[in-house]
Parts: structure tokens; sequence; C-alpha cells
């Protein structure tokens, strides 16, 4: 049986270090997108918009165990997040002007096609998905980043990302550019706060 690839293992952009902020290349990559708007904890798009990308992503993760001979672990959930005011996020935390695009990656030997048949399979199964319709197949190109992983509580980012954007990005020579995102090596869904893994990247630039 073909070995079974762990992109949390292969690709060194999943792996950060606690309690530092360290430069990394990232790879451009395909992912499967939904966008939204509003408070994730209140928001039923936010929901919905999870439970919509989960069949997709399992399906295409089958169609290629079965028909490419090439099984995969399914990517953790992933986030873009931004605010007409950055500090609507950063420092106000004013989580009803964010906005976001949710994300799971999919393997680079899988193209278009599949997702296409997938986003039907997974119709058929389920009809009453209402964001299927609205995932996207696209490829993000971030380049350079700074990232480290947080663990504990989401509502605990604020001087994370503070020292990351205010500190380590201009001592650096750096400025920021594109949108602040997250990875979720645990699920929020079931995980306690403040036992949460979390990868905090930005993508950045030279600033002169």
């Amino acid at each position: 049986m073909a070995d079974k690839t762990d992109f949390k293992k292969t690709l060194a952009s999943y792996r950060a270090p606690r309690g530092r902020f360290e430069i990394v290349d990232v790879p451009a990559l395909t992912y499967l997108m939904v966008d939204g708007r509003g408070d994730p904890n209140t928001s039923p798009t936010f929901e919905e918009a999870v439970q919509a990308l989960y069949p997709v992503a399992y399906g295409l993760k089958m169609t290629s165990k079965r028909e490419l001979g090439r099984d995969y672990v399914v990517p953790p959930l992933e986030a873009l997040w931004w605010a007409d005011d950055m500090a609507a996020f950063t420092t106000a935390r004013d989580k009803s002007r964010w906005s976001w695009t949710l994300l799971l990656m999919v393997p680079d030997w899988i193209g278009a096609d599949l997702f296409a048949a997938a986003v039907r399979r997974a119709a058929a199964k389920d009809g009453r998905s209402a964001r299927l319709d609205d995932i996207r197949w696209e490829t993000l190109a971030e380049g350079r980043c700074v990232q480290t992983l947080h663990i504990g509580s989401f509502e605990d980012e604020t001087p994370v990302l503070a020292r990351m954007h205010e500190e380590f990005i201009p001592a650096h020579g750096l400025r920021m550019t594109g949108r602040h995102h997250e990875i979720y090596l645990s699920d929020f869904r079931r995980t306690e706060p403040a036992r949460l893994r979390t990868i905090l990247r930005q993508p950045v630039v030279d600033a002169a």
C-alpha cells in the first residue's frame, strides 16, 4: 500500500516555532476557498462554510486514493482574516467587522476537474449544504512570511500579533502585505481554548 502523505510533516510552512518568530518562504499552494464576513462565533455562515468544505475535501482524498493511487491526510483548516480598519482585528477585536476566507489545501497532483466532480458528489449526497456552490478552487502565492506557533485561546493572540506587526517585522526591514493567515493545527470545535495550537502567519516584503 502506498504511503499516506502528511503535509504537516512534508511542508516546512506547516511548522512554526513557539515563542519566537520565523521568516519562511511559503510555496504557491492550491486551496478550496469559501469567503464570508462577521463574527465566526455567532455568524451561521462561518459554520456553514466549514460544513461545506470538508465533504469536498474528503471526497478529493478518496478519489486520489482510489483513482490515482495517492493517499494523503486532509490538511488542517486555515483562514485569511482582514478588516477595512485592521484595528478592528488586532486591537479592538470587533469581530462583527471581520472578513474571512476559509481554506483547505489540496495536493498539486489533483486537478480542477476532480474538484468539480467532488462538489457534484457532495451536493448529490447532501443538497442541504448552503455553501457548496460558493467553494472555489484557487492558488495562493504568499511567498515570504513571518510566522509563529501560538498555543492558547484565540482571544490571547492580540499581544503576539502586536509584537509581530509592530516589533519583529519593522526591525527586520520588512513591511506587511497580504492578509493575516491562521492555520488551525487543533480542531477548535473539540479542543479547549487553552490547548489550541495555531500558526499565525503574516506575508511580508522588503520595506524599502
